[in-house]
This record gives C-alpha cells, sequence and structure tokens, in this order.
C-alpha cells in the first residue's frame, strides 16, 4: 500500500527510512534532485477523488510546511501535490485535512494554477510504485519521527497523541437564549455576504436539524472570505462558538469571540472536504459521521432542491433561477452596473440579446468561435453586486443566484446607428438587494458543483476554444440589437400652439408659461429606479418614500406585542401557530376577524382582519384573498395598524394611508351601501386618506445653449407607460422604467449618441426660506419613437 499510516503508541510500528532526506517547499525547483528526497507539510486542502476510467484516478492536495507558517506567503510555504491512479484513491480513503504528511518518490513540474492560487510555483506529482507517503493522523505528533537529516532508527520513533479539544454540540431544538454553543446543521436559506454601513460583511442563514427546528443565523465578519463558504440550498454546515439570543420571541444565533465556521457540499455520496479559510481546525472521523447522517437526514427530507440549478438549454423568460457556469469576459457599463459573458456550454432555445461593449473596456481573452456564439449569455449586474462581480476573473466558475431571464431586455450603448430590432431576445439580470438569496460567487476548482459543466465544457475542441475570431463577434455590433439610440426619441401629446425654443431662451423668460424644446438627457436622479416610487397624498399635498421590508416587518413584529382580545363583535377565528419557540417563551396566535354584517350578506371572505401575523404570512394570506386589513387591540379596541405599514394588501399589492388627514374609525355598520370592495371603498370604510403611488424624478436636459433641471411627476405615468402602483409591485414594470431611461441615456454613452426628445416644459415659482425661484416640470409628454433629425441647438460632440 503506497500511503503509510504511523500508529499511535509504542511498539514497532511504521518508520520512516532513515536514509531519506527532507527538502524545505522553498527551495523545490523543477531542476531540484529528487532522488531519496522528501518533503513535508500539513494537509490544508484535500480535493475530491476523481474518476478518469476504470481504476484510474486523479487528486488534488496542498500541503504547508509548518516551520514556515508563521514567517513565509503560501507563495513559498504551500505547494500543490497530484496524486495518480492507486495512490489517489488510498490518499482519499486514508488522509484527512489537518494530517501531517511526507511524501518521497515524486517529480517536480511547473504549476500551471501557479497565479490563481497564489500558491509555490512548482507542483509535486506522485505517481506509480515508487512514490510512498507517509501520514500522522491530525491526533499524532510527527515532530520526532521526520528526520531533517541522516539521523539513527531511534529518532523515528512516534511520540505520544496529544490532547484533542472535544467538542460538544447542541441540537437546535435544545437551545436557550443567551448561551455559547456549537452546532451542525443544514443549510435551508442564505444570502451572501454583503457590505453592511460599518466596516463588517454581513451574511444570513437559515438551519435545521434532525430536530426539525428551524433557527436563523446572522454573521459579521469584517473579512469576506471569513463568511462561510455556502454554494447551495442543503450544504452542511458547523457553527463555533456563536451565542443564542431571543429575537422577535425566536432563537436565533449570532457569532461572538472566537467564531468559526466549516461548510460541506451537501449532496450524499459526494467527498467530505471541509470549506473553511481557517488556517487551523479540528475534523476528524467522528466529525464524517455527523456530516454524513445530516446528508442523509436531509435527503430523506426532500431538504436538498432536485435540480440547484437550470441550464441555459433550460431556462424559460420571465423566471428567476440559479445558474452554474464560467466567466468568459467582464465589462464596466457604468459606476451601477457591470457586463459579465458567461456560458455552460447548453444553448438557450429563446434568442440571447446581444451586447455591445467598446474592445478596450473588454476584460478577458476571445473563447469562442462565431459557431457557438450564440451559447453565450450576457448578464447585468446591478447595485451591490457590482463591486463583487468586478473582482471576478475571466475562466472562473460562478454561480449566481436569483437571476432573471428578462426578454426584450435593455440596451446598452452603442456607436452604431444600424442596430436592428431584439424585441423578445432573452437577456439575464441580476438586480440589486439580497432577497431571495440574490447574489453570485466564484466556485472553486475543485468543488464538485462544477465537475459535471467541466466536462460538458471539455467536449469542445481545442480549435473552439482558441478561435480569436470570437473577438469580432464582441467588439463589433451585432446584427439585431433594437432600434439605434437615436431613434428613440419623445413626443409631445398636447394642443399647445407655441413655438420651439431654446434651453437658453426658457432660462430667461421665466414662469409662468409652458415652452416647447428639443433636449437631450444629460444625467437623471435616482440612479437606482425603485427610489423613484413615491406616496402623495391628494388632500395635504405631502409626499413621502415608499418604505422598504425591513421598516415595515419591525411595524408588524412590534405589533405582535398586542396580545389582547378584541371586542368589536366581530365574528373571531383565533389559531394556534405551531410552536418552535422555546418553552419559556410565550406561543403567538393568529387571529382573522370578519364583519356579521358581511357574513350576514355572503361576503365575509371580502374583507378580513388579520391579527398577529408577520409581514411574510400577511403577504402569503393575501395572495389568497381579496382584501387584508393587519390590525392591532390596544385597549380591546380594534384599530389598523400604524400607518407607515401598508392598511390593507390585495395580492401583491399594498396600499398606504395619510397619517395627517386619516381619522380612523373600525365599527360593526361597515361598509353600508358597498357593492364591490377595493382599496378606495375600504379606505372609506375605516376612515383612511389613501395615498397614490407616484413617480418623482428629477431630469437634466441640454441642447447646446445651455442645460436645466426639471422634474417628472405629474405625467410620469403617461411618459412611461407604467402604472406607478403597478411598478410598486411588479419587477417588469420597474423593468420598462429602467428600460426606458437606459434608452434615453445608455450608460456610458457620449452626447452625440444620446437622442432628441421633443419635451413640453412648465414653468412655475416656489416659494422656499422667503424666496422665489424657477422650478419646470415636464408636463404632456410621451416616449414614442420618432425618426432621427438634425438638431438645431446640437452641441459638438464630446467624443
Amino acid at each position: 500500500m503506497p500511503v503509510l499510516v504511523v500508529k499511535d503508541g509504542p511498539g514497532p510500528g511504521t518508520q520512516v527510512p532513515a536514509q531519506l532526506q527532507r527538502i524545505p517547499i522553498p527551495l523545490l525547483s523543477p531542476t531540484s534532485d529528487c532522488t531519496g528526497k522528501t518533503v513535508k507539510g500539513r494537509v490544508v486542502h484535500k480535493g475530491p477523488l476523481v474518476s478518469m476510467g476504470e481504476d484510474n484516478y486523479v487528486l488534488k492536495t496542498v500541503i504547508q510546511e509548518e516551520d514556515s507558517q508563521q514567517n513565509m506567503s503560501p507563495e513559498h510555504s504551500s505547494i500543490n501535490i497530484i496524486l495518480f491512479g492507486a495512490l489517489a484513491k488510498d490518499y482519499s480513503e486514508s488522509v484527512s485535512q489537518g494530517d501531517m504528511l511526507l511524501v518521497t518518490g515524486f517529480t517536480v513540474g511547473n504549476s500551471p494554477t501557479a497565479q490563481k492560487d497564489k500558491l509555490h510555483a512548482c507542483n509535486l506529482q506522485l505517481a506509480g510504485d515508487d512514490a510512498w507517503m507517509y501520514v500522522w493522523p491530525s491526533t499524532v505528533s510527527p515532530r520526532a519521527s521526520v528526520p531533517r537529516k541522516r539521523t539513527s532508527p531511534a529518532s523515528t520513533e512516534v511520540t505520544k497523541a496529544v490532547k484533542v479539544v472535544k467538542y460538544t454540540y447542541v441540537p437546535l431544538s435544545d437551545l436557550k437564549p443567551g448561551v455559547v454553543v456549537n452546532v451542525y446543521a443544514v443549510v435551508t436559506f442564505f444570502k451572501q455576504p454583503f457590505r453592511t454601513k460599518g466596516t463588517d460583511y454581513c451574511s444570513t442563514l437559515k438551519i435545521t436539524d434532525q430536530s426539525n427546528k428551524k433557527v436563523g443565523c446572522t454573521i459579521f465578519c469584517d473579512k469576506l472570505e471569513e463568511h462561510p463558504k455556502i454554494f447551495k440550498m442543503g450544504d452542511v454546515i458547523r457553527l463555533h462558538r456563536v451565542k443564542t439570543q431571543l429575537f422577535n420571541g425566536a432563537i436565533s444565533l449570532l457569532t461572538s469571540h472566537g467564531f468559526s465556521v466549516v461548510t460541506f457540499d451537501g449532496m450524499v455520496g459526494s467527498p467530505v472536504v471541509p470549506r473553511t479559510s481557517s488556517g487551523s481546525f479540528k475534523f476528524g472521523e467522528e466529525d464524517c459521521q455527523v456530516v454524513e447522517a445530516l446528508r442523509t437526514w436531509a435527503a430523506n427530507q426532500s431538504l436538498v432542491p432536485a435540480e440547484p440549478c437550470v441550464p441555459l438549454s433550460a431556462v424559460q423568460p420571465k423566471t428567476y433561477f440559479d445558474l452554474t457556469c464560467q466567466l468568459l469576459a467582464t465589462a464596466p457599463v457604468d459606476s451601477s452596473c457591470t457586463l459579465l459573458k458567461v456560458w455552460d456550454g447548453s444553448k438557450c432555445p429563446h434568442p440571447l440579446l446581444d451586447v455591445f461593449v467598446e474592445p478596450n473596456t473588454l476584460e478577458g481573452s476571445p473563447t469562442l468561435s462565431k459557431d457557438m456564439a450564440n451559447l453565450t449569455a450576457n448578464v447585468l449586474v446591478y447595485d451591490n453586486h457590482v463591486e463583487v462581480a468586478r473582482q471576478f476573473k475571466p475562466g472562473s466558475y460562478l454561480r449566481i443566484y436569483n437571476l432573471h431571464a428578462v426578454p426584450g431586455a435593455s440596451r446598452l450603448p452603442s456607436n452604431d446607428s444600424g442596430q436592428s430590432d431584439q424585441t423578445g431576445h432573452l437577456g439575464f439580470h441580476l438586480h440589486g438587494g439580497t432577497s431571495y438569496g440574490r447574489g453570485l460567487r466564484v466556485l472553486p476548482e475543485d468543488s464538485p458543483d462544477i465537475l459535471d459543466l467541466k466536462r460538458i465544457l471539455e467536449t469542445f475542441s481545442e480549435s473552439d476554444i482558441n478561435d480569436s475570431s470570437m473577438f469580432e463577434v464582441w467588439s463589433t455590433p451585432p446584427e439585431s440589437f433594437g432600434t439605434a439610440p437615436d431613434e428613440i426619441a419623445t413626443e409631445r401629446t398636447c394642443d399647445h400652439t407655441v413655438e420651439q425654443v431654446s434651453l437658453a431662451e426658457v432660462k430667461s423668460r421665466g414662469p409662468p408659461q409652458v415652452f416647447h424644446v428639443q433636449a437631450q438627457l444629460k444625467s437623471y436622479q435616482p440612479q437606482r429606479l425603485y427610489q423613484s416610487l413615491k406616496l402623495f397624498c391628494h388632500k395635504c399635498k405631502t409626499i413621502r418614500d415608499v418604505p422598504d421590508d425591513v421598516t415595515v416587518g419591525g411595524l408588524f413584529s412590534e405589533a405582535q406585542k398586542d396580545i389582547g382580545p378584541c371586542n368589536n363583535g366581530y365574528w373571531t377565528l383565533v389559531l394556534p401557530l405551531p410552536r418552535e419557540l422555546p418553552s419559556e417563551s410565550p406561543s403567538r396566535t393568529l387571529t382573522l376577524l370578519m364583519s356579521s354584517q358581511l357574513m350576514g350578506k355572503g361576503k365575509a371572505k371580502e374583507l378580513i382582519f388579520l391579527k398577529g401575523a408577520t409581514l411574510e404570512e400577511t403577504c402569503r394570506i393575501a395572495s389568497a384573498y381579496s382584501n387584508i386589513v393587519p390590525v392591532t387591540s390596544p385597549q380591546g379596541t380594534m384599530t389598523p395598524l400604524d400607518l407607515s405599514a401598508p392598511f390593507l394588501f390585495r395580492g401583491t399589492k399594498r396600499y398606504y394611508g395619510c397619517k395627517q388627514c386619516s381619522q380612523l374609525k373600525v365599527g360593526e355598520s361597515l361598509g353600508e351601501g358597498v357593492e364591490v370592495w377595493d382599496e378606495k371603498s375600504v379606505a372609506d370604510a375605516l376612515g383612511v386618506q389613501l395615498l397614490q403611488y407616484g413617480l418623482l424624478m428629477k431630469l437634466e436636459l441640454q441642447d447646446g445653449t445651455g442645460s436645466l433641471e426639471a422634474l417628472l411627476w405629474r405625467d410620469a405615468e403617461s411618459f412611461f407607460h407604467v402604472s406607478a402602483e403597478d411598478a410598486a409591485a411588479d419587477q417588469e414594470a420597474q423593468d420598462r422604467v429602467q428600460e426606458t431611461m437606459d434608452r434615453l441615456c445608455p450608460p456610458g454613452s457620449s452626447t452625440a449618441e444620446r437622442p432628441w426628445m421633443d419635451l413640453c416644459l412648465s414653468a412655475y415659482t416656489v416659494e422656499e426660506n422667503g424666496q422665489r425661484r424657477a422650478c419646470y416640470q415636464i408636463c404632456h409628454t410621451d416616449t414614442r419613437g420618432t425618426n432621427p433629425h438634425t438638431h438645431p441647438y446640437a452641441a459638438p460632440s464630446d467624443t
């Protein structure tokens, strides 16, 4: 057997031959004389065993020289070892990460991954009968057993086992608040780390174990690489030194001093390989058994998705999916968007959107021939994901979570005006935020999740992979791309009979007047268009922002503290919720209240009052009923929640009320004479002044004579052909707004590339701090396709 395990304890056993001499890892080079030499180090990484055919195996491992660990970089002290044949299989069965290893009978070669993994420039290759490996399990000290020079056999005796710390792991169902614990669990949900307002990164998880208890976990680390390496739901996680706390009535876990984490692939039958950035951690046979048990249990509970990722060949328009792929090239679009060109070896059944980028902005070598260009997918990465995406290197394997397949996706800047329509072509957007686990990350080269992908990509011939003609495909305008930017314009819908003037003349004349102008869009605010959604009160004329889910969820959590009954005479149904809380915490109930008056008319389900629910539960119930009103009952009297939260849920839509103008009332004589219950009739019945959704943007216009800032507010919905109410609840409506702005102001474009717009401007005066100033608003204007024309006030090109 080519792998020899050095046994613990006295007496005869495996010993390292005394005539072997050790070479320090930093001194290794391709010209080194390896005859009778050894290399020694601690196993810091153990890759999976890969079968290349019958009795033909390959395995990669990394060892680090302990003597150099404290004062030398990994480039000198750590080295890749490639094992072949029976040696690879024996190593896979006999050696664990953390063991001490001594190898002999190796050859030294140049490492092709040195620049990427930042390890030694060489690697060691072991194969055949001359290659031997001596291993000391992590519970055995090898110091007296590995000679540095020629020594007597007595010096190779193995010392006693060092003392190993014994960790105790607590089932999730036994967690009590306020203690520090160690746990093993299966990941049922996760979000990629995101930067907090401070210096830390934060990631959130939901985990469970054989006790069927579900627990949330929040992890704060100042370094991104210290967060758990979770690639998919169903992965197994080991958490050391996490603190339990009671939050919103439920136990959750939080990082504490000395926190460490190790993760494992959750697929039954895959190698048990720890994933961690820690240089020192304990992992033995007992841990391996725990991981295997959790894998088997999770598989039987259907916690592991059968198809965690969707290939491009199975993608359907308007869906969200996870994609495992290889990165071919990247290009920055603007400060809030990056383009990733990826492939997974499969062909999407739908035509894919072509995206043009300037050749000098593209990072990555051309990798596909023209015949295979339709295998390349263009992924647009937005907002908080841009910082992560721009660190990726072409050739990396990625997993992208919650990717959106968008038909007729937004265009990117092009200096070609002959691009034709790409309506119906499929683009891929990774939207901002972390909802639904949205994010992306690099998968390690030895990840079991990319073995199938690698095999698929390797089926393409070298001639395809090295075809430089693909550079033309990326650096010349696509044949089919949608109408050119200078064909995208607006048209006035008003009946005003006024002559067209320049922006400079508009500013000189002053308000109150209506002007017709032709101008280009220089810039706009807000850049994150979801921030343009506002709530407007027609009575007091106030405008406020739409609150985010975190704020609204907090209001619902605060309302759950009210556990008193409602005494309004309503028909009441109290539903005790499944107990997932610690025994010392109070149980929670969900209360449904219905009007007796509506019940008598057979319309009880048309208006339901809901008490004690979370935001998530309310949304789930609203998907099945017409009108859901969340309520609380201070002093036993039913009343809607604080009007900072929605007072009404109708399907996916939420409706808000004005705090200043509403006069809340909830009585048994609810809605007398109401035939149809909609948001207006519910608001009237509750005494709520209904707030209207609106879109508010500030556009900076230019025409060569000057620039001018104008608001888009009153006619914003007709301008975008989108209802603000729909945009608040529908991602596709938001995408249409984004597409319009990308057409009018293509990211990264020059002045000459932007379209001209026919606009109607209303000039008016506002008074602030005792001073009057002129303001402008775009009105009676729609986005339409118009014929290109030359503008009389055109500015010189800024290219």
